[in-house]
């Protein structure tokens, strides 16, 4: 799809739909317990150091690399 990338492509200010999280079991119920899982909509407001997102009003730093796992559909 036209609008889809993954998380670490993404510029400050910018939202998304999440539509997959890759990295197996463990990672997805990492994500879970941190509130990030497909169809929720996150806003990037950080990207020096840890990546900074909120996701259903909360805060959450994630690592460059896992960035990389999460596939989004910029809004």
């Amino acid at each position: 799809r036209l609008n889809d990338m993954i998380l670490s492509q993404m510029n400050t200010g910018e939202s998304a739909r999440i539509v997959d999280i890759g990295g197996g079991t463990g990672s997805g119920r990492n994500f879970n317990l941190r509130g990030i899982s497909e169809g929720h909509i996150v806003r990037v407001i950080s990207t020096s150091g840890p990546v900074t997102i909120e996701v259903d009003r909360k805060v959450v730093l994630i690592g460059r690399g896992i960035t990389q796992k999460i596939r989004v559909h910029r809004m």
